[in-house]
Protein backbone atom coordinates (compact mmCIF):
# COMPACT_ATOMS: atom_id res chain seq x y z
CA UNK A 1 0.00 0.00 0.00
CA UNK A 2 1.38 2.98 -0.81
CA UNK A 3 1.95 5.97 1.45
CA UNK A 4 -0.84 8.21 0.07
CA UNK A 5 -3.54 4.85 0.44
CA UNK A 6 -2.17 4.04 3.74
CA UNK A 7 -3.50 7.85 4.83
CA UNK A 8 -6.22 7.28 3.26
CA UNK A 9 -7.53 4.24 4.99
CA UNK A 10 -5.72 5.86 8.63
CA UNK A 11 -8.50 8.54 8.43
CA UNK A 12 -11.27 6.13 7.28
CA UNK A 13 -10.63 4.00 10.31
CA UNK A 14 -10.20 7.17 12.73
CA UNK A 15 -13.57 8.16 10.80
CA UNK A 16 -14.93 4.77 12.02
CA UNK A 17 -13.49 5.05 15.40
CA UNK A 18 -14.87 8.20 16.06
CA UNK A 19 -18.51 7.78 14.70
CA UNK A 20 -18.63 4.34 16.73
CA UNK A 21 -17.67 6.15 20.10
CA UNK A 22 -20.58 8.72 19.50
CA UNK A 23 -23.04 6.41 19.20
CA UNK A 24 -21.91 4.48 22.18
CA UNK A 25 -21.89 7.87 24.15
CA UNK A 26 -25.60 8.69 22.22
CA UNK A 27 -26.47 5.64 23.35
CA UNK A 28 -25.26 5.80 27.29
CA UNK A 29 -27.14 9.52 28.07
CA UNK A 30 -30.40 7.82 26.14
CA UNK A 31 -30.26 5.17 28.38
CA UNK A 32 -29.34 7.59 31.43
CA UNK A 33 -32.31 10.16 30.03
CA UNK A 34 -34.99 7.15 30.01
CA UNK A 35 -33.28 5.87 33.81
CA UNK A 36 -34.37 9.54 34.84
CA UNK A 37 -37.64 9.98 33.62
CA UNK A 38 -38.87 6.69 34.64
CA UNK A 39 -38.04 7.73 38.32
CA UNK A 40 -39.14 10.93 37.88
CA UNK A 41 -42.65 9.24 37.05
CA UNK A 42 -42.66 7.14 39.82
CA UNK A 43 -45.01 8.21 43.06
CA UNK A 44 -42.76 8.48 45.84
CA UNK A 45 -44.67 7.00 49.14
CA UNK A 46 -43.65 7.84 53.02
CA UNK A 47 -44.50 5.46 55.45
CA UNK A 48 -43.63 6.34 58.73
CA UNK A 49 -43.33 2.68 61.30
CA UNK A 50 -42.21 1.86 64.67
CA UNK A 51 -38.47 1.03 64.38
CA UNK A 52 -39.56 -2.44 65.21
CA UNK A 53 -40.82 -2.62 62.04
CA UNK A 54 -37.47 -2.10 60.44
CA UNK A 55 -36.64 -5.31 59.19
CA UNK A 56 -40.24 -6.79 58.00
CA UNK A 57 -40.85 -3.50 56.48
CA UNK A 58 -37.56 -3.73 54.59
CA UNK A 59 -38.48 -6.75 53.06
CA UNK A 60 -41.91 -5.80 52.41
CA UNK A 61 -40.45 -2.71 50.41
CA UNK A 62 -38.36 -4.51 48.03
CA UNK A 63 -41.22 -7.30 47.50
CA UNK A 64 -43.72 -4.25 47.32
CA UNK A 65 -42.01 -2.10 44.23
CA UNK A 66 -41.12 -5.16 42.48
CA UNK A 67 -45.25 -5.73 41.97
CA UNK A 68 -45.89 -2.13 41.68
CA UNK A 69 -43.10 -0.25 39.69
CA UNK A 70 -44.47 2.57 39.49
CA UNK A 71 -44.23 3.30 43.42
CA UNK A 72 -40.94 4.03 45.32
CA UNK A 73 -41.20 3.54 48.87
CA UNK A 74 -39.66 5.88 51.34
CA UNK A 75 -39.03 4.33 54.87
CA UNK A 76 -39.15 6.68 57.85
CA UNK A 77 -38.21 4.67 60.99
CA UNK A 78 -38.60 6.16 64.28
CA UNK A 79 -40.11 5.70 67.62
CA UNK A 80 -44.29 5.90 67.62
CA UNK A 81 -44.60 9.26 69.95
CA UNK A 82 -41.53 11.05 67.55
CA UNK A 83 -43.23 10.23 64.55
CA UNK A 84 -46.82 10.84 65.34
CA UNK A 85 -45.73 14.45 66.32
CA UNK A 86 -44.28 14.55 62.75
CA UNK A 87 -47.77 13.91 60.94
CA UNK A 88 -49.23 16.46 63.37
CA UNK A 89 -46.57 18.81 62.67
CA UNK A 90 -47.76 18.56 59.07
CA UNK A 91 -44.38 16.19 58.00
CA UNK A 92 -45.48 14.79 54.15
CA UNK A 93 -46.23 11.66 55.80
CA UNK A 94 -48.31 9.15 53.40
CA UNK A 95 -49.04 5.87 55.86
CA UNK A 96 -48.59 5.72 59.84
CA UNK A 97 -47.36 2.27 61.30
CA UNK A 98 -47.53 2.36 65.05
CA UNK A 99 -46.23 0.07 67.02
CA UNK A 100 -49.63 0.65 69.55
CA UNK A 101 -52.82 1.77 69.33
CA UNK A 102 -52.69 5.04 71.63
CA UNK A 103 -50.36 7.11 68.89
CA UNK A 104 -52.82 6.45 66.09
CA UNK A 105 -56.34 6.96 68.15
CA UNK A 106 -54.81 10.51 69.03
CA UNK A 107 -54.08 11.18 64.91
CA UNK A 108 -58.17 9.70 64.35
CA UNK A 109 -58.91 12.23 67.11
CA UNK A 110 -57.97 15.33 65.25
CA UNK A 111 -58.46 13.68 61.79
CA UNK A 112 -55.17 13.43 60.63
CA UNK A 113 -55.88 9.52 59.43
CA UNK A 114 -58.45 8.62 57.35
CA UNK A 115 -60.56 5.97 59.32
CA UNK A 116 -61.89 3.66 57.05
CA UNK A 117 -58.07 2.60 55.88
CA UNK A 118 -57.09 1.67 59.10
CA UNK A 119 -56.49 -1.86 59.52
CA UNK A 120 -54.57 -3.90 62.48
CA UNK A 121 -51.92 -5.93 60.97
CA UNK A 122 -49.59 -7.53 63.27
CA UNK A 123 -49.36 -8.08 67.00
CA UNK A 124 -46.67 -8.58 69.40
CA UNK A 125 -44.71 -10.14 72.45
CA UNK A 126 -43.24 -7.78 74.92
CA UNK A 127 -39.91 -9.70 76.57
CA UNK A 128 -37.56 -9.26 78.84
CA UNK A 129 -33.36 -9.95 77.64
CA UNK A 130 -30.41 -9.83 79.54
CA UNK A 131 -26.68 -10.67 78.15
CA UNK A 132 -25.64 -14.19 76.99
CA UNK A 133 -25.21 -16.38 79.99
CA UNK A 134 -27.17 -14.54 82.53
CA UNK A 135 -24.78 -14.63 85.19
CA UNK A 136 -27.17 -12.52 87.41
CA UNK A 137 -29.88 -15.57 86.63
CA UNK A 138 -32.95 -13.17 86.39
CA UNK A 139 -35.99 -15.20 85.48
CA UNK A 140 -38.67 -12.98 86.15
CA UNK A 141 -39.41 -8.68 86.27
CA UNK A 142 -39.46 -9.02 89.76
CA UNK A 143 -35.96 -9.95 89.54
CA UNK A 144 -35.13 -6.65 88.45
CA UNK A 145 -35.67 -5.01 91.90
CA UNK A 146 -32.33 -6.87 93.27
CA UNK A 147 -29.84 -4.82 94.46
CA UNK A 148 -26.88 -6.69 92.41
CA UNK A 149 -29.26 -5.31 89.14
CA UNK A 150 -27.42 -2.14 88.56
CA UNK A 151 -28.94 -0.94 84.94
CA UNK A 152 -32.19 -1.93 83.00
CA UNK A 153 -32.37 -0.67 79.61
CA UNK A 154 -35.86 1.02 78.57
CA UNK A 155 -36.60 3.06 75.97
CA UNK A 156 -38.99 6.18 76.28
CA UNK A 157 -42.17 5.59 78.23
CA UNK A 158 -43.99 7.78 76.61
CA UNK A 159 -43.07 7.96 73.06
CA UNK A 160 -41.69 4.07 72.44
CA UNK A 161 -44.67 1.69 72.92
CA UNK A 162 -42.03 -0.91 74.63
CA UNK A 163 -41.65 2.26 77.00
CA UNK A 164 -44.89 2.68 77.50
CA UNK A 165 -46.08 -1.49 77.96
CA UNK A 166 -43.40 -1.95 80.19
CA UNK A 167 -43.80 1.08 82.57
CA UNK A 168 -47.35 -0.26 82.34
CA UNK A 169 -46.55 -3.61 84.06
CA UNK A 170 -43.89 -3.03 86.13
CA UNK A 171 -46.38 -0.45 88.03
CA UNK A 172 -49.19 -3.10 87.66
CA UNK A 173 -46.55 -5.43 89.71
CA UNK A 174 -45.95 -2.57 92.20
CA UNK A 175 -42.00 -2.34 90.72
CA UNK A 176 -41.56 0.74 89.07
CA UNK A 177 -40.46 3.19 91.99
CA UNK A 178 -38.05 0.71 92.76
CA UNK A 179 -36.50 0.42 89.75
CA UNK A 180 -36.78 4.02 88.35
CA UNK A 181 -32.85 4.65 89.16
CA UNK A 182 -31.49 1.85 87.43
CA UNK A 183 -33.20 2.51 84.10
CA UNK A 184 -30.89 3.44 81.22
CA UNK A 185 -33.13 5.12 78.59
CA UNK A 186 -32.82 5.51 74.98
CA UNK A 187 -35.43 6.63 71.99
CA UNK A 188 -36.59 3.38 70.92
CA UNK A 189 -36.45 -0.47 71.19
CA UNK A 190 -32.96 -0.54 69.07
CA UNK A 191 -31.45 1.41 71.63
CA UNK A 192 -32.09 -1.28 74.17
CA UNK A 193 -31.31 -4.26 72.33
CA UNK A 194 -27.44 -2.67 71.59
CA UNK A 195 -27.12 -1.98 75.54
CA UNK A 196 -27.93 -5.40 76.42
CA UNK A 197 -25.75 -6.73 73.03
CA UNK A 198 -23.04 -4.86 74.69
CA UNK A 199 -23.10 -6.00 78.66
CA UNK A 200 -23.93 -2.19 79.51
CA UNK A 201 -27.11 -3.12 80.77
CA UNK A 202 -27.74 -6.09 83.11
CA UNK A 203 -31.75 -6.78 81.67
CA UNK A 204 -33.48 -4.70 78.98
CA UNK A 205 -37.45 -4.72 77.58
CA UNK A 206 -37.78 -5.41 73.78
CA UNK A 207 -40.55 -7.01 71.52
CA UNK A 208 -39.97 -10.86 70.72
CA UNK A 209 -39.23 -9.87 66.87
CA UNK A 210 -36.29 -7.67 68.13
CA UNK A 211 -34.76 -11.12 69.78
CA UNK A 212 -34.05 -12.33 66.27
CA UNK A 213 -31.79 -9.39 65.32
CA UNK A 214 -29.67 -9.11 67.81
CA UNK A 215 -25.98 -9.84 67.58
CA UNK A 216 -25.57 -13.48 67.28
CA UNK A 217 -24.72 -15.23 71.26
CA UNK A 218 -25.02 -11.72 72.85
CA UNK A 219 -28.60 -12.04 74.18
CA UNK A 220 -31.07 -14.12 75.62
CA UNK A 221 -34.85 -14.09 76.41
CA UNK A 222 -35.23 -13.98 80.35
CA UNK A 223 -38.98 -14.13 80.06
CA UNK A 224 -41.92 -13.26 78.70
CA UNK A 225 -43.56 -10.30 80.36
CA UNK A 226 -47.08 -9.94 80.97
CA UNK A 227 -49.26 -7.40 79.68
CA UNK A 228 -52.90 -6.12 80.49
CA UNK A 229 -53.68 -4.57 76.74
CA UNK A 230 -52.72 -6.68 73.83
CA UNK A 231 -50.00 -5.77 71.52
CA UNK A 232 -51.60 -4.57 68.61
CA UNK A 233 -50.05 -2.41 65.72
CA UNK A 234 -52.57 -0.46 63.43
CA UNK A 235 -51.97 1.33 60.35
CA UNK A 236 -53.60 3.78 58.02
CA UNK A 237 -53.53 6.61 55.24
CA UNK A 238 -52.50 9.84 56.78
CA UNK A 239 -55.08 12.33 55.75
CA UNK A 240 -53.14 15.32 54.36
CA UNK A 241 -51.25 12.74 51.87
CA UNK A 242 -51.57 13.68 47.84
CA UNK A 243 -51.61 9.96 46.70
CA UNK A 244 -54.07 8.01 49.00
CA UNK A 245 -54.59 5.75 46.46
CA UNK A 246 -51.04 4.69 46.25
CA UNK A 247 -50.99 4.62 49.63
CA UNK A 248 -53.77 2.30 50.44
CA UNK A 249 -52.19 -0.19 47.71
CA UNK A 250 -49.41 -0.68 50.21
CA UNK A 251 -51.66 -1.35 53.02
CA UNK A 252 -53.61 -3.49 51.63
CA UNK A 253 -50.33 -5.23 50.32
CA UNK A 254 -48.99 -5.09 53.94
CA UNK A 255 -51.70 -7.10 55.11
CA UNK A 256 -51.96 -9.13 51.99
CA UNK A 257 -50.99 -13.09 51.46
CA UNK A 258 -47.22 -11.81 50.86
CA UNK A 259 -47.32 -8.91 53.83
CA UNK A 260 -48.53 -11.43 56.29
CA UNK A 261 -45.63 -14.21 55.20
CA UNK A 262 -42.80 -11.88 56.00
CA UNK A 263 -44.08 -10.09 58.79
CA UNK A 264 -44.81 -13.38 60.26
CA UNK A 265 -41.54 -14.67 59.23
CA UNK A 266 -40.11 -11.65 61.71
CA UNK A 267 -42.25 -13.69 64.27
CA UNK A 268 -45.13 -10.97 64.27
CA UNK A 269 -48.29 -12.53 64.82
CA UNK A 270 -51.61 -11.71 63.00
CA UNK A 271 -54.52 -10.25 64.07
CA UNK A 272 -57.89 -11.75 63.35
CA UNK A 273 -59.02 -8.96 60.87
CA UNK A 274 -55.62 -8.63 59.63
Amino acid sequence: MDKKNQTLFTVVIVIVILIALAAIFMGSNDEKQQTKQQTAQKTAITVSASAVMTEAFTDIEKEFEADNSGIDLIMNFGNAGSLRMQIEGGAPIDVFAPADVIHMDMLASKGLVYNDSRKDFAGNTLVMIVPKGNVLNLTSIEDLSKPEVKKIALSDTEASTVGRYTKQSLMEEGLWNSVQNKLLTGDTVKNSLVFVERGEADAGFVFMTDVSSAQPDTIEVASSVPVSTPIVYPIAVVSSTQHKEESKLFIDFVTGEKGRFILEKYGFSIPQNG
